[in-house]
């Protein structure tokens, strides 16, 4: 990719080499920031695929390989694709719900099926990055909230089988046992929280996962026999499970995943390139979605999902102030080379189901805690964008409250909406667009929701008035009873605000 305009590649703070060793530390700490997120998602549809503990640990192989070239692919980039900032990759948690949905479908095609989805939705993200700035006016933060908080919560249940013990057949399923090793390893993770230094802090999930495991060893209920089949080292293989197949209704709903994020990843660019006092213009933030997109359709071969930016590492960007993108790629090449040690895989494979329950409270708790963040950045004031939250979280949490809900529905209507971040991602789309850009036929006082704020006065409006003004009929009359002209429109400071009214007067 070619320098931004204006910025020699001497002056790009992104572009500097802090040396072997220094790339390795800070690398090893951003693959340690989001190991814990990459390896849950194939973990959980591993799972939800019915798939063995050694099948689930080619799974995190494989993403973990897939996000190391996509990493690598983002931060030193080609023409044309790499927005050559510290952009770590990795598997989307955006997309966990919509497949497991995918998965748990008659008319969803299984793994196949999702790989298939997967590949297919990204190929149309790739074709529509040009045009994509367009239309992101139609994901402002209100949509994007909604999703990211749906997300978290879809999560939730799966956390809760995790904490139960995950195998609804085990005699074992629910016992006090697995939910008091699930209640320590939460009591770990918030204790490691605040007590913990920064970077222990940051760790918190991956270091509970780990002393809650020796825990459950030494308890008896970890079992690590199985770590040891298997190869110790190998390369991906190419469509290992199955060539993915292509279902409408699975592409349709993986579709709406792949907006989601390409909106999530627009994002991270431009807060990165903020954090590191960089200039991301539109060709930069195109070859950074392009990379995004092209990974995504690639990591399917390998037996991995969608691929986008991780935010935790941006926001370790920020904390730490390390900018240079040769310190992420050299996280990349960890990421590819624990990829081709299926050990790795085999062994968080081999951690207790419970100890992952309890991280996962947390962990997809923070994914919905994300969303609210979004949401409060949401202006309610004089509009019913309360009402579209309202409208698309209920929507979104029909399938988490009856899962059977639209079973009588066709395949394909099911495979759409049995996915609650599919569910409230369309519902807030088309509220969105109906209220907010098609407003023709909005009255002024649209609903109660929209009138539930206390009236307020600026103290700057107060400070133009003088002695003896009143009101009358909404109408503001001088002492002498004149009309005092009001002015209409945009909102100004208070010290224009007093100009006005006193020249007005």
């Amino acid at each position: 990719m070619t320098t931004p305009p204006g910025t020699s590649a001497a002056q790009r703070p992104e572009d500097e080499n802090l040396g072997l060793g220094a790339n390795l530390a800070y690398g090893l700490q951003h693959v340690l920031t989001m190991y814990g997120g990459i390896v849950a998602v194939p973990l959980i549809l591993g799972q939800a695929a019915g798939l063995n503990p050694a099948e689930i640990g080619l799974l995190i192989a494989a993403s973990l390989f897939a996000g190391g070239l996509a990493t690598l692919l983002q931060t030193l980039g080609l023409p044309f694709f790499g927005c050559q900032l510290p952009l770590v990759q990795g598997v989307s948690f955006a997309g966990v719900a919509t497949m497991g949905a995918i998965l748990s479908s008659e008319g969803g095609g299984g793994l196949p099926g999702v790989l298939g989805a997967v590949m297919a939705a990204s190929v149309l993200g790739f074709l529509i990055t040009p045009v994509f700035s367009r239309i992101t006016k139609y994901f402002p933060p209100l949509v994007t909230g909604i999703v990211i908080t749906t997300i978290g919560l879809t999560l939730m249940p799966v956390a809760a089988r995790w904490v139960m013990g995950g195998n609804s057949a085990s005699p074992e399923f629910g016992s006090m046992a697995n939910i008091g090793l699930a209640a320590l390893t939460f009591a770990i993770v918030l204790v490691l929280s605040k007590l913990g230094s920064a970077t222990i802090s940051r760790l918190s999930i991956l270091l509970a996962m780990v002393v809650g495991t020796l825990i459950a060893w030494s308890l008896g209920m970890a079992d690590f026999s199985k770590v040891a089949e298997g190869p110790m080292f190998a390369m991906p293989s190419p469509f290992h499970f199955g060539m993915p197949t292509f279902h409408i209704a699975a592409i349709l709903s993986m579709c709406i995943v792949i907006m989601v994020t390409l909106v999530e990843t627009s994002a991270d660019i431009l807060a990165v390139g903020e954090i590191i006092d960089t200039k991301v213009d539109s060709k930069r933030l195109g070859d950074g979605l392009r990379a995004d997109m092209a990974s995504s359709i690639l990591a399917p071969i390998f037996g991995s999902f969608t691929q986008s930016a991780f935010a935790q590492n941006v926001g370790l960007v920020a904390v730490t102030g390390v900018k240079s993108r040769y310190v992420v790629a050299t996280g990349g090449l960890i990421l590819v080379v624990l990829g081709l040690l299926p050990v790795m895989g085999r062994v968080i494979a081999a951690v207790p189901t419970p100890v992952l329950g309890g991280a996962g409270i947390v962990l997809f708790g923070t994914v919905a805690a994300s969303g609210i963040r979004t949401l409060s950045k949401v202006s309610y004031k004089n509009n019913v964008n309360l009402i579209i939250v309202a409208a698309s979280l209920g929507f979104g949490m029909i399938p988490i409250a009856a899962p059977n809900f639209y079973h009588q529905f066709p395949n394909w209507f099911e495979t759409i909406f049995h996915s609650g971040i599919s569910s409230a991602a369309i519902m807030a789309i088309l509220l969105n667009l109906m209220f907010n850009h098609f407003t023709t036929g909005n009255s002024e006082n649209q609903s109660v929701f929209a009138a539930a704020y206390e009236r307020t006065i600026q103290y700057s409006d107060i400070s133009a008035l003088r002695d003896g003004d009143y009101f009358k009929e909404g109408k503001l009359f001088d002492a002498e009873g004149n009309e005092v002209p009001l002015q209409e429109g945009a909102e100004q400071d208070g010290e224009a605000r007093r100009r006005n009214a006193v020249a007005e007067h």
